[in-house]
């Protein structure tokens, strides 16, 4: 079993700098439009859990349970982003940045999910929207990064078809007081995440593990994409670009030419990487590789739903980490596909346990970008956890900024076959609470000591910072070496 080196001046594997990386390369290759940015969830980030008035979500009573979350962890501190927004965005800046995507906590806008609006929650988003535009980062906002008001889950959360109308009067809410300085909008992040691990898995809020909940969940859900997307539109049909963000993960065969495991593949890309993507397509689900899928969401389909999630987006948000490799398995019914762990295969992986394996965001800008009438696709996430350690206001986060260096290489790939992907936005801007991983893992382009809140740009910020004012990758063993490493023979 292979992992990252422990330190990083030992040389890094070959699986960071992939041959197909179109090198050499500079950031006008890009284009003059091309957006350059980073992200950030609320519940990751915000802190400030009980102040000015927000409610509960169902992170803060999911992170109560003991044994949930890695070392008891929760976000009612995270990176204070809250008290210290602005520090952060001088930072962004400072890397040259030109955008920087966030999400609004539900529950600090309407502390019930629905009805009283908290005015000092709104007062906060007004002060963070206009501190972007004074440094000049155009900002995107995601409505639901999946902290769910504790109100609504009390009434059945996303299990309950009334949230599709509760979820539109929280998007009309954000965008009669935003919509005049907010250009770009997210409805939605990852819907197969909080739907799978919070609904089938259990692993995430609110906890649930049931097959109906996860089918009610991804249903709801899927109609309140399209819906909320049709809330912004009514609202700002001229000034605003809206789209949604996808979870994927590009998929092979753990045999390649077995049968069985080739089938697997098709069912499990089914699900992870097409379920919520078709139905705005108005294609419907893709039932026709899981059949068994077609009665059971019968019981929560309802005539007429089938255009209801259909919504032409401006932009479809992609966000991936890795690729998985699928295997038959007998032992889970419906997909019949079970994922083979990065440590059982003998693969270089991150503090995730997911494959470094850049070459993933390429080939799923590939397969999105070949659905007839697409829109424009963005690089929304794009990251990976390593150890990090200051030293003398240093972090040398040799492993991310070569990861970095490669991801950003494979979407200027896919740009030159004929992609319309029109930016990159890393995860994460800073340091953060990583759902059940607690603050393990790190993703940061700025490091956060929790202890103290300082910040430290990491060396992978620095790359940034120099690629954004024109460096240029020359090569691959020039790549190796600007990682502070020898590319192994």
């Amino acid at each position: 079993m292979m992992h990252l080196p422990p330190r990083y001046d030992e040389p890094l594997p070959a699986a960071f700098f992939p041959a197909s990386a179109p090198l050499p390369f500079s950031r006008t290759d890009f284009g003059p439009d091309f957006r350059w940015g980073a992200s950030a969830a609320a519940y990751q980030t915000e802190g400030a859990w009980q102040h000015q008035g927000k409610g509960p979500s169902i992170w803060d009573d999911f992170t109560r349970r003991k044994g949930v979350i890695r070392r008891n962890e929760h976000g009612r501190v995270a990176a204070d982003f809250y008290n210290r927004y602005e520090t952060d965005l001088d930072l962004a800046s400072s890397m040259g940045l030109t955008d920087f995507r966030f999400s609004a906590a539900w529950s600090r806008v309407l502390p019930e999910g629905t009805g009283a609006v908290n005015r000092r929650g709104l007062d906060f988003y007004d002060r963070l929207v206009d501190a972007c535009l004074e440094r000049d980062l155009r900002p995107m906002l995601t409505l639901y990064h999946w902290d769910l008001p504790s109100a609504l889950q009390a009434k059945g959360g996303w299990t309950n078809r009334s949230i599709v109308g509760w979820f539109s009067e929280y998007a009309q809410l954000m965008a009669r007081r935003l919509g005049d300085r907010v250009p770009h909008w997210a409805v939605i992040n990852e819907p197969m995440v909080f739907v799978g691990a919070g609904h089938l898995l259990g692993i995430h809020a609110p906890g649930r593990r049931h097959l109906g909940a996860f089918l009610a969940a991804a249903h709801h859900a899927t109609l309140a994409q399209a819906e909320g997307g049709r809330a912004l539109r009514a609202l700002l049909p001229d000034a605003a670009e809206i789209g949604t963000t996808f979870s994927c993960s590009y998929l092979t065969p753990h045999r390649p030419g077995n049968g069985s495991d080739e089938a697997a593949t098709r069912r499990a890309d089914a699900v992870l990487n097409r379920f919520f993507v078709e139905p705005t397509l108005g294609l419907g689900y893709p039932t026709a590789e899981l059949p068994a899928l077609r009665w059971l969401l019968e019981r929560y389909q309802k005539p007429g739903d089938e255009q209801r999630m259909a919504f032409n987006f401006d932009f479809w948000g992609i966000q991936n980490y890795t690729r998985e490799v699928v295997k038959f398995s007998p032992w889970l019914p419906l997909q019949w596909a079970a994922l083979v762990p990065a440590k059982q295969r003998g693969v270089p992986y991150t503090d995730m346990g997911w494959e470094v394996y850049p070459e993933s965001i390429y080939q799923m800008l590939k397969q999105y970008g070949a659905y007839p009438n697409a829109p424009k696709l963005l690089i929304t996430e794009s990251g990976s956890a390593f150890p990090d350690a200051a030293t003398d206001g240093r972090v040398h986060d040799t492993a991310r900024r070569a990861y970095l260096q490669a991801a950003v290489g494979q979407v200027l790939r896919a740009k030159r076959e004929g992609v319309d992907v029109g930016g990159y936005f890393a995860w994460s801007l800073t340091d953060n609470f990583e759902w059940a991983e607690g603050y393990g893992p790190r993703f940061g382009l700025i490091h956060v000591d929790y202890e103290t809140q300082e910040r430290i740009l990491k060396d992978s910020g620095r790359w940034y910072k120099k690629f954004l004012r024109g460096a240029v990758l020359e090569s691959n063993a020039a790549l190796a070496a600007q990682a502070g490493t020898v590319q192994p023979r």
